[in-house]
C-alpha cells in the first residue's frame, strides 16, 4: 500500500498551553505543525509553509481570526478550520461566511480534531470520493480530479468544502438532498450544532455560481426538504 503523505498544518493560537498540547497529540499522529500565535503573522507563515490545513483561532492579538481567514481566501484556497472557545451559532455563520470550511469549539476532543485534519487534508488533494470524473450540468462543468469548476467556460474558484458540497450535488442531479446528508458529506457529521453551516456554503456557492443569486435557476432551494443542483433552464 502507497504510504499517505505527511499532513501539514499551520496552527494559529495564542493560548500557550492549548496549543502545547495540541501541537504534541498531533505531532504523535504524524502532522508536521507550524505554530502560530498572532494573527498578524499568520498570513506570512501559510504563505511560507503551503499547508494542507489551517487551524484557526477566532481570537487573535494583532488580527482576528474572521480578518486573517479573509485575508487567506483573497490568497489561497488551503482548508481552514476555525478552532475556538466562541460557541454561539451566530460566531459560527461569521467564520464560515468569512471563508472557513469548518468550525470545532473548545474544548474539543483531540481525536475528533485530527478527523476532521484529515478530511480536509483530503479534500484538499482532491483524494476524497471518485477523482476521474467530469459532470456537466446546463452551463455547470464539474471536474472532480483536478477540483475545477466553471460556469459557461469562465473558471470559478471554490473552497474544498464549497467544491465538496457542489460535487456531491452535482452527483445527484435533479434529487433533493436534505441538510442532514449534506451536513454528513461536508462535515462528516450532521451535528445539529452545525445545522446553519449548510445555509452558508449555499449562499457562497450561489454568490460564485449563479447570474442572479437572489433568484437562483442551478442551485434551488426546495423550501421545507433540502436543496437540489439543476440544469437552470428557464
Amino acid at each position: 500500500m502507497p504510504v499517505e503523505p505527511q499532513i501539514r498544518v499551520v496552527y494559529v493560537e495564542d493560548d500557550e498551553r492549548l496549543a502545547r498540547l495540541t501541537t504534541q497529540y498531533l505531532t504523535s499522529h504524524g502532522v508536521d505543525v507550524q505554530l502560530v500565535t498572532r494573527g498578524d503573522h499568520a498570513v506570512a507563515e501559510v504563505v511560507r509553509v503551503n499547508p494542507d490545513v489551517v487551524l484557526l483561532d477566532l481570537m487573535l492579538p494583532g488580527t482576528d481570526g474572521i480578518d486573517v481567514c479573509r485575508q487567506l481566501r483573497a490568497r489561497c484556497h488551503v482548508p481552514i478550520i476555525m478552532v475556538t472557545a466562541r460557541t454561539e451559532e451566530a460566531d459560527r455563520v461569521i467564520g464560515l461566511e468569512g471563508g472557513a470550511d469548518d468550525y470545532v469549539a473548545k474544548p474539543f476532543q483531540s481525536r475528533e480534531l485530527l478527523a476532521r485534519i484529515r478530511a480536509q487534508a483530503r479534500r484538499g488533494r482532491g483524494e476524497s470520493g471518485p477523482r476521474a470524473e467530469r459532470i456537466a450540468i446546463g452551463a455547470l462543468t464539474i471536474d472532480a480530479s483536478t477540483m475545477e469548476v466553471t460556469v459557461r467556460g469562465a473558471p470559478v474558484s471554490l473552497t474544498t468544502s464549497e467544491f465538496g458540497l457542489l460535487h456531491a450535488l452535482a452527483q445527484r442531479s435533479g434529487r433533493v438532498l436534505g441538510r442532514e446528508q449534506l451536513l454528513q458529506i461536508v462535515h462528516g457529521t450532521s451535528d445539529e450544532a452545525f445545522d446553519r453551516s449548510i445555509d452558508v456554503l449555499i449562499s457562497r456557492l450561489r454568490a460564485k455560481i449563479e447570474d442572479d443569486p437572489r433568484t437562483p435557476r442551478l442551485l434551488k432551494t426546495i423550501r421545507g426538504v433540502g436543496y437540489m443542483l439543476t440544469p437552470g433552464e428557464r
